[in-house]
């Protein structure tokens, strides 16, 4: 380890991750602050305090694999980001990102919490239906 990452301060280190993620924003097309913002279901402004490195605020674990996501996270982009975070927080365990295959749905804000939380209900209980399906139809075939 050099002297400057033993002498950095918390705030640099969160720093440090921030100016990786908003380097990484820049490369990606316009628009990708405004897609993260509507993945995270925050303002755009969350978007700005989570991607600058002046402003102290962490990034919260739960939303990393969303970021990686919409972001396009190259697998080396990934690996310094993630080790720069964990040296930024090391108490926190970061969650393994979902297993291949798995697909996250966007669904719009109906500007109501409640509502919102229906229609995720209303989506995830249709997706299980539709997997059930597809397992009690391969099951099915087994058998014959």
């Amino acid at each position: 380890m050099t002297q400057a990452s033993t002498n950095q301060t918390p705030q640099d280190a969160v720093a440090a991750y921030k100016r990786l993620l908003a380097a990484i924003i820049d490369r990606r097309p316009s628009g990708t602050r405004q897609r993260l913002a509507t993945a995270l279901a925050k303002n755009r402004s969350f978007v700005s305090q989570i991607t600058n490195p002046t402003y102290p605020t962490p990034i919260p674990a739960s939303h990393l694999a969303q970021i990686f996501e919409v972001c396009h996270f190259s697998g080396p982009e990934r690996q310094e980001f993630t080790r720069l975070y964990a040296r930024a927080h090391p108490k926190k365990m970061l969650a393994e990102t979902p297993a291949s295959g798995a697909t996250v749905v966007e669904l719009p804000d109906l500007g109501d919490e409640m509502r919102n939380k229906k229609l995720q209900g209303l989506v995830s209980a249709f997706v299980r239906d539709i997997a059930k399906l597809i397992e009690d139809e391969r099951e099915k075939g087994k058998r014959r």
